[in-house]
């Protein structure tokens, strides 16, 4: 090695062993290039430099070494690795690192990502946070939280489109992902509906009933009025569970009969019934429940 390891430890902080492998070493001038990268990733001394990470600003550990996002491989960076490989090859912490775009002094984006997943319990529990406790947090605030929020009616509005292009029949699987979009995140349990016409297209969607964290009352007779004013021919039911438990109760079951037979009376099929919880909805349809 071209400098000891003691007298690494002893006179040069990490900025300097940068610039010394870059114009030491063979590889052309043109920043921190990956092959400098690569050999300061072998010194083994940086292990154990002495200094304090949080005056260094943006710098995080990477494979033992301190240094700052923009000098890592280019394949390790989270936004190069999106663009490289799709969004889905990023972990939580690197796609809300995306989204913070910056950290704070001491802490880049991808550590206090990881930091706020940890604080909140997951990336579910941190894009679900009211805004007290969202703007609480270190490194976010009232323009990350609006920012946050718009982005999450986007994604609400690009499922309903998506929903709106054809019959429900043909992709149940938007249904779900459309309805727990709308329901999964709220503290209370509300009963909703997915308003149909004869060749199974989105009509609208209404949430008519919210009760209490554990409960709803649902009247069939507001159900009906409401299918008889879109015109309905078929509807899909759904409430949502805040205990996270979407397993259907006995009062579930009867209140989908109840629902079943009063629409029956003004022609209006029920086609499902779904729960949402915090894991994969369950379906009444796919259960034989109705």
């Amino acid at each position: 090695m071209w400098v000891s390891q003691n007298y690494c430890a002893r006179q040069y902080n990490v900025k300097k062993l940068l610039n010394m492998l870059i114009y030491s070493s063979n590889t052309p001038k043109k920043g921190y290039a990956d092959s400098a990268i690569s050999q300061i990733f072998s010194l083994s001394c940086l292990r154990s430099l002495p200094f304090a990470a949080p005056s260094y600003a943006g710098v995080i550990k990477y494979k033992g070494v301190f240094m700052a996002i923009t000098d890592w491989p280019v394949n390790e960076r989270p936004r190069e690795k999106l663009l490289m490989q799709g969004a889905a090859s990023l972990s939580d912490a690197e796609l809300l690192a995306i989204f913070l775009r910056t950290g704070v002094h001491g802490c880049s984006a991808v550590e206090l990502a990881r930091d706020l997943l940890q604080s909140f319990g997951g990336l579910r529990q941190l894009l679900e946070a009211n805004q007290s406790s969202f703007c609480a947090a270190k490194g976010l605030g009232p323009a990350k939280f609006t920012q946050l929020q718009a982005v999450l009616e986007m994604n609400r509005r690009h499922l309903a489109q998506e929903l709106e292009q054809g019959s429900v029949m043909d992709n149940p699987g938007s249904v779900s992902e459309y309805l727990m979009s709308q329901l999964r995140h709220l503290k209370r349990e509300v009963f909703a509906c997915l308003l149909l016409d004869s060749k199974h297209c989105v009509l609208g969607f209404e949430i008519l009933f919210q009760g209490s964290i554990s409960s709803a009352q649902v009247h069939p007779r507001e159900v009906v009025k409401t299918a008889l004013s879109y015109n309905a021919a078929a509807i899909i039911l759904a409430h949502n569970h805040p205990s996270g438990i979407a397993e259907p109760s006995v009062a579930d079951r009867q209140i989908t009969e109840r629902l079943t037979n009063a629409l029956a009376l003004i022609e209006v099929n029920v086609i499902d019934h779904i729960i949402i919880g915090s894991a994969t909805p369950v379906s009444f349809a796919e259960r034989g429940l109705l």
